[in-house]
C-alpha cells in the first residue's frame, strides 16, 4: 500500500484510539511506519535524501523500542504494508503530521501516568518521536532544495 494512505490510516487510528493501551498501540504502529519509509527511502530513496532516512529508520525502530509491542494479530502491522513511497514530499509531510501527533498523545498519556515506568516510557518515546520528526523536516528542507536548484540549471 501507498505510503500517504497508511499514513491517513495510522492518524485516524491514532485519533480514534480510546485507552492508554490502544494509544500507545498506536504510537508503536506510527514508529514502526516510520521506521519502513525510512527504510525505503534510504534504499531507493532521492541519493540526498539517504543519510537521513537512515537517521530516521534508527531513530524511529529507538522508539518502538522503548514501548511495549502490541499485541497484533497477522495483517494488523501497518509498516508491513508498506509497497510503495509514492511521491517522497507528500509522504514525508504527512509523516511530519503524524510524529508531531504522536508526540502529543506521549505528553497526554504521561502527563496523566500512575506510574513512573509509564512516564519514563512516554519521556523516551516523545524524545524518539521528536528526534524522528526532526529527520522528517530535514528530508524535507533538502527536497525544496532540490527543487529549486532544477530551475536554475534549466535557465543557466
Amino acid at each position: 500500500m501507498d505510503a500517504v494512505w497508511l499514513i491517513v490510516t495510522s492518524r485516524s487510528a491514532l485519533a480514534a484510539s480510546g485507552d492508554v493501551p490502544g494509544t500507545l498501540a498506536e504510537v508503536w504502529q506510527a514508529q514502526a511506519l516510520a521506521q519502513a519509509i525510512g527504510s525505503r527511502l534510504a534504499v531507493s530513496g532521492p541519493p540526498e535524501l539517504r543519510g537521513e532516512a537512515l537517521g530516521l529508520t534508527e531513530l524511529a525502530g529507538r522508539g518502538c523500542g522503548v514501548l511495549d509491542t502490541p499485541e497484533l494479530a497477522p495483517g494488523e502491522l501497518r509498516a508491513a504494508q508498506l509497497t510503495e513511497l509514492g511521491d517522497a514530499r507528500q509522504a514525508l509531510t504527512r509523516l511530519d503530521g503524524l510524529l508531531g501527533e504522536i508526540g502529543i498523545a506521549l505528553v497526554a498519556i504521561a502527563c496523566a501516568a500512575d506510574d513512573e515506568g509509564t512516564y519514563w516510557q512516554c519521556m523516551e518515546a516523545i524524545d524518539a518521536a521528536d528526534e524522528s520528526r526532526d529527520r522528517v523536516l530535514e528530508m524535507l528542507r533538502r527536497l525544496a532544495d532540490r527543487e529549486q536548484m532544477v530551475p536554475e540549471r534549466e535557465a543557466g
